[in-house]
């Protein structure tokens, strides 16, 4: 098996990308991460899903290719020039709804449903707000986290920041996880109860 044989890129990925280079992005999702998501989503018809972390959009961009007509997604990113790029590409999609917002205050003022799956790519989320992030996860539901392996871009003493993550979850009766050595390090966690 050839894991980097990707075949189902999102047709606007290509265009995302360059775009990424463009503006001197430099923190996007990878493939791997891309074509999971895809999958994930695509298991969940009429779904109802949440992205932490818009960026420029390449991680949306596999989610939205994976969603059904009948699905919704939201997405929150604190970056107005990058929330701006997000929307070019998606704002035109009435099931989508992208927010420029702060991470940790959308999380702790948000009122409505829970989610069938909750992508946690910001520090909001994944290691800020994590009760409040876990609770809106619906039973069954997917938290998936990724950038749990060193990371180039990794601040002085993050690693810290990413063992506390994994021995949280790993503690929590409520949640199934697996953990994964792959792209950049993957934990999908999916709730039992």
């Amino acid at each position: 098996m050839n894991d980097t044989h990707i075949l189902d890129k999102p047709k606007i990925h290509s265009e995302i990308e360059r775009r990424c280079i463009e503006v001197g992005f430099n923190m996007p999702s990878d493939l791997y991460i891309g074509s999971l998501l895809k999958t994930l989503v695509t298991s969940r018809p009429k779904g109802s899903f949440l992205e932490l972390g818009t960026g420029i959009g390449l991680s949306l961009s596999w989610m939205v290719d994976g969603m059904d007509n009948e699905s919704v997604l939201i997405t929150v990113d604190n970056d107005l020039e990058l929330i701006a790029i997000a929307k070019e590409y998606f704002g035109d999609d009435p099931r989508i709804q992208i927010l420029c917002q702060d991470g940790s205050h959308w999380i702790k003022t948000y009122k409505g449903g829970g989610f069938d799956l909750i992508f946690a790519d910001a520090w909001p989320g994944k290691y800020s707000e994590i009760d409040e992030i876990l609770k809106l996860v619906k039973v069954g539901g997917f938290y998936i986290v990724d950038d749990m392996t060193a990371q180039p871009n990794w601040p002085e003493g993050h690693q810290g920041n990413v063992d506390g993550l994994v021995s949280y979850l790993e503690e929590r009766e409520d949640f199934c996880i697996t953990k994964m050595n792959w792209s950049t390090g993957v934990i999908v966690a999916v709730r039992r109860f």
